[in-house]
C-alpha cells in the first residue's frame, strides 16, 4: 500500500463535513468505501484517492474542485442533478474556529504528498488581456479540440450557436438552419452583396448566405481547424468562388466597405475593455447604410458574476459575456442605429440538450477523439451553461443595427418600429 493511502485518515474528514454541513443535498463517498450520506436526495460525489482532497488544498474553490473533477480524482454520478444545485444550495458561513477544524482534516485526509501537477488540459491564459496573441491562444484552446469531436457535439452544418425553433418538434439541424436564414433576412441580404463575419467559426453562415443569397461572403476565425473545416465546407457546397475564409483577428481587417455584416457569437471573446474598439471597427468596415447584426450570449442580472476559474482555464479562457446595455451601448457610441433586439434563451436550453445528448450518445468515442479530460470538461461546461439559461442568469440576443448614410440619415423609424422577421 502507497504511503499517502496508509497516512491518509477520510474517517475525520466525514466527521468534520457532517458538523459543518447540517444541510447535504447530496452524498460524497470516499477512498476507504465509506460514504456521507446526504440529509436529502441528490447526487453522489465520489472522491477515488487522497489526492481528490489534495487538489481543493493547493486551490480552495471552484479551481481545485474542477482540478479534481478534471482528472476523475472526484466524480459524480448525475451531472444534471449537481448542476441543478448551482446557485439553489447555499453552503452555511463558517467561523475561522469551523474552517481551521476543516482544514486540519482535510490535511490529515489527504496524507503525506506534494501539490498535484494540474491537468494537462488546463490553461492559464498569459500575456496582455485581449491581446492579439493571448486572444489567438485562447480562442484556439476552445476550438481546436478537432473539428472530428465538433462534429460530434453539433449538427451537420457545424453551427456553434443558438438555434431557432420555430415547431416543437424541430431538429437541431432544421432550427439552425432556421437561425442562419433569420440573420439573412435581418440583413436584407441581396446577390451580389459584400458579406462579412466575423468569428466565421466552420462556416455555416458564410455558406448559407452564398448558397441561399448569392452573396459574395468573407469569414474570418482565429481558429486554423476552423478554417480548415470551413473552406472545406464551402468547396463541398459548390460556393468557394463565392467565400473565402482568413484567420485573422477583427482588429486586423482592412479591407472595407462591406454591405452587411454578422456576428455570431463572437462578441463574448471580445471583453470589456475592447467593446467599445470592436464596435469602432465593425463601423469602419460597413458601408454608410448598411446593416450589422450582432448575436451573443449577455449577462442578466446587475451586476453579475463573471465566469469563475473553471471556465477560464479549461472552456473559455477570458471570455466575458457582458451585460446587453454594454454592448448596445457602444454601438450606439460607434453612430450605429439599433433597429431591433431579440432574445432567445428558450432556444439555447433546447440548442444545449441537443449537444449534451449529442455528445452522450457515444461517450468512448469522444473520448477516443479528444481525450478524457476534455470530454469530462464539455460534459458539465454544457450542462452548467443551460443551468445559466434556465436560472435567468444569462440570455442570447440579436442586436440588428444600421450604420447612417453619408448625410446621416438612418432608415425611416416607421418602416420598422413594428417589424417582425419570420422564416
Amino acid at each position: 500500500m502507497a504511503p499517502t493511502a496508509l497516512l491518509s485518515r477520510p474517517a475525520a474528514l466525514r466527521d468534520e463535513l457532517r458538523r459543518a454541513l447540517p444541510h447535504r443535498p447530496f452524498s460524497v463517498k470516499f477512498w476507504d468505501g465509506q460514504t456521507l450520506e446526504g440529509t436529502e436526495p441528490g447526487p453522489t460525489l465520489t472522491a477515488r484517492s487522497p489526492r481528490s482532497v489534495a487538489f481543493l488544498l493547493s486551490a480552495p474553490g471552484e479551481l481545485g474542485l474542477g482540478r479534481a473533477y478534471v482528472t476523475g480524482e472526484l466524480d459524480v454520478d448525475d451531472l444534471d442533478a449537481l448542476t441543478d444545485l448551482i446557485g439553489v444550495w447555499k453552503p452555511p458561513t463558517l467561523d475561522a474556529k469551523d474552517r481551521a477544524r476543516l482544514a486540519i482534516s482535510a490535511v490529515r485526509a489527504a496524507g503525506l504528498q506534494l501539490p498535484p501537477t494540474p491537468p494537462e488540459s488546463e490553461m492559464r491564459p498569459q500575456g496582455v488581456l485581449h491581446g492579439l496573441r493571448r486572444d489567438s491562444r485562447a480562442i484556439q484552446h476552445h476550438y481546436d479540440v478537432s473539428n472530428e469531436f465538433y462534429a460530434q457535439l453539433l449538427d451537420d452544418s457545424m453551427t456553434y450557436s443558438c438555434a431557432y425553433y420555430t415547431k416543437a418538434d424541430e431538429s437541431l439541424e432544421q432550427a439552425q438552419w432556421n437561425k442562419r436564414e433569420l440573420i439573412c433576412r435581418k440583413l436584407e441580404l441581396e446577390a451580389g452583396q459584400r458579406v462579412l463575419d466575423v468569428g466565421c467559426g466552420w462556416g455555416a453562415f458564410v455558406v448559407h448566405a452564398a448558397k441561399e443569397h448569392g452573396v459574395k461572403a468573407v469569414g474570418i476565425t482565429l481558429s486554423p481547424e476552423q478554417a480548415k473545416g470551413a473552406r472545406e465546407r464551402a468547396e463541398r457546397e459548390g460556393v468557394a468562388d463565392l467565400v473565402e475564409i482568413r484567420v485573422m483577428d477583427y482588429r486586423e481587417l482592412a479591407d472595407g466597405p462591406y454591405d452587411a455584416i454578422a456576428s455570431i457569437g463572437m462578441v463574448e471573446h471580445v471583453g470589456e475593455q475592447r467593446i467599445d474598439l470592436y464596435a469602432e471597427q465593425l463601423s469602419k468596415m460597413l458601408k454608410p447604410g448598411g446593416r450589422l447584426l450582432n448575436h451573443g450570449i449577455a449577462r442578466r442580472r446587475h451586476p453579475g458574476a463573471a465566469p469563475g476559474p473553471f471556465s477560464e482555464r479549461y472552456v473559455f479562457p477570458d471570455a466575458v459575456p457582458l451585460h446587453l446595455s454594454h454592448v448596445t451601448n457602444a454601438l450606439e457610441k460607434s453612430d450605429f442605429s439599433i433597429e431591433h433586439v431579440e432574445g432567445f434563451p428558450e432556444n439555447y436550453v433546447r440548442t444545449l440538450t441537443a449537444w449534451i445528448e449529442n455528445l452522450d450518445a457515444d461517450i468512448p468515442n469522444a473520448t477516443r477523439i479528444a481525450g478524457d479530460e476534455r470530454v469530462r470538461v464539455w460534459r458539465l461546461y454544457l450542462r452548467a451553461s443551460r443551468n445559466g439559461f434556465t436560472s435567468g442568469f444569462a440570455s442570447v440576443y440579436q442586436v440588428l443595427a444600421v450604420k447612417p448614410t453619408e448625410t446621416g440619415k438612418f432608415a425611416d423609424p416607421s418602416s420598422y418600429s413594428t417589424r417582425t422577421f419570420t422564416v
